[in-house]
């Protein structure tokens, strides 16, 4: 016998019409609500709003752009020169650095963990001095305006959940994006773009890649207008928005507005939200059609830009393309934009590997920083780069003084920061000699979470969604602060 199924049928009249009546009055209530709720909510057609208080202070930035490398770059052989590991080649990693701490399932096999130094030679740069591999030579030009965190860490150990940790705050699928979360919170200053847009570039034909998921943009339990728009680099940029042959903008026109006029009618009845999504995400196709194809086009960007950037700034879909257009995107408006760059995942054959990852985004990332300088967008542009986690001091693999490979490595790893309140030339964070631990100011990804907010004017631990009865935070629940030395 069903337990509920025999509880209804031995209910007394009353106890029927007493628990019926509570329940059609919380049905009504709820309706009104959310027909209020639909009347309060912004037409289709309007950017979206702040939330009411927020920014909670001054923001230093007011726009942020992220660029991923997804897969993990070497702090290694980038960033975190170490020359005493020169005489440390081939020599086992002494246990008393290991630790106990556990590695993968892909070299934990391994008879040796043998310490593979960088091939690649540092030097000196800038007023600051920074230490800077010779495989970042634009970069190199741009180090006293960025501020390098050498002390990155985070709990995950593969892919997925360290993207999605790096991303959404959680290794847990299903949280809200950090661009999700600024769109929620701070809204858009562009009536005909999204809020928030990501771009997912080509990348080198023979990288060894991950797959990207659409959680690392989503909004997870937000309302889903908050979801990062992905722009293609190939055909339309974005799918659907152009009317089809034979069906005129006047005629589109027409059809939204009784489209509009029925969604409006479910909403008043119905107050679902995602109905004010659905008209608002309407508007804002039509809108595209004109602003996107003006976006995409690069004839008035002068000879001089464009060279900064390099070729690949003609080739459609290119690491490039999409930095450049990241910057026209947060001169129109848009708040957050993301570019995921792939292929860092070199657990094998890395000289060769990296060197192709780099030539392929390096010189953008470079001209990114200094373009937006030049227009004076920098004060107010944060810009981010980093991956999800580090890579292994041990060589995966086969060593030779000029081939190695190099595990995931969650313990240490460096991004770096620019813009918006950001104090440039700073190094921060000190890592052990073999890059394995780090030694001074660790920066959990969560703190580096909460300086984003910060510097973006938002408060991280007043900055919360409730659902599944919690009062959910990028940050999480464990303490976490901004990083006060980076900040100018």
């Amino acid at each position: 016998m069903n337990p509920l199924l025999e509880y209804h049928q031995l209910q007394t009249r009353r106890q029927f019409f007493g628990e019926t009546g509570l329940r059609a009055g919380g049905i009504a209530l709820a309706s009104m609500l959310g027909a209020e709720f639909g009347r309060a909510s912004s037409p289709g057609g309007q950017m979206l709003k702040a939330l009411p208080g927020l920014p909670h202070f001054a923001p230093k930035a007011k726009r942020l752009i992220y660029l991923h490398m997804n897969g993990a770059p070497s702090q290694l052989d980038l960033w975190d020169h170490k020359p005493r590991l020169q005489a440390q080649f081939d020599k086992d990693l002494p246990e008393s650095i290991r630790n106990g701490q556990r590695i993968t399932t892909m070299t934990s096999g391994q008879a040796r963990l043998p310490v593979a130094p960088s091939m690649f030679k540092f030097s000196q740069h800038g007023q600051c001095g920074r230490w800077v591999s010779e495989l970042l030579p634009h970069t190199a030009k741009i180090v006293d305006d960025i501020a390098v965190v050498k002390s990155v860490h985070t709990s995950a150990i593969n892919h997925d959940p360290a993207c999605t940790y790096v991303m959404t705050g959680s290794e847990v699928p299903g949280k809200a994006s950090i661009g999700s979360w600024l769109a929620y919170g701070l809204g858009s200053e562009s009536n005909d773009l999204p809020a928030f847009v990501v771009f997912t570039p080509s990348f080198p034909s023979a990288s060894q890649a991950q797959a990207l998921f659409t959680r690392m943009w989503s909004s997870g339990f937000l309302p889903t207008r908050y979801t990062g728009v992905a722009l293609r680099g190939q055909g339309d940029p974005v799918l659907y928005v152009k009317n089809p042959p034979g069906v005129a903008s006047s005629d589109r026109r027409t059809m939204l507005d009784a489209l509009n006029e029925l969604n409006h009618m479910s909403l008043a009845r119905i107050g679902d939200p995602e109905i004010q999504t659905r008209i608002s995400q309407y508007e804002m196709a039509f809108r595209m059609q004109t602003s996107v194809p003006e976006l995409t086009d690069l004839g008035k960007e002068s000879k001089a830009t464009l060279e900064m950037y390099g070729e690949d700034v003609h080739r459609a879909g290119s690491f490039t393309q999409s930095a450049i257009l990241a910057r026209r995107l947060i001169e129109r408006g848009t708040r957050v934009v993301q570019i995921l760059h792939r292929g860092w995942d070199q657990h094998n054959n890395l000289p060769r590997l990296i060197k192709g990852q780099v030539d392929d985004s390096e010189r953008a990332c470079a001209a990114l920083i200094m373009d937006l300088k030049q227009r004076g967008l920098l004060d107010d542009t944060l810009v981010v780069w980093g991956g999800e986690f580090g890579r292994t001091v041990y060589s995966q693999g086969t060593l030779t003084k000029d081939n190695y490979g190099r595990d995931h490595h969650p313990r240490c790893f460096t991004m770096w920061l620019a813009g918006g309140g950001v104090k440039g030339g700073v190094e921060y964070g000190e890592t052990d000699d073999y890059s394995y631990n780090i030694v001074k100011d660790p920066v959990h990804i969560n703190d580096l979470n909460a300086t984003i907010l910060q510097l973006m004017g938002i408060d991280h631990t007043r900055f919360s969604f409730k659902f599944q009865g919690l009062d959910q935070r990028l940050t999480g629940v464990e303490e976490h602060h901004a990083v006060k030395g980076i900040l100018a």
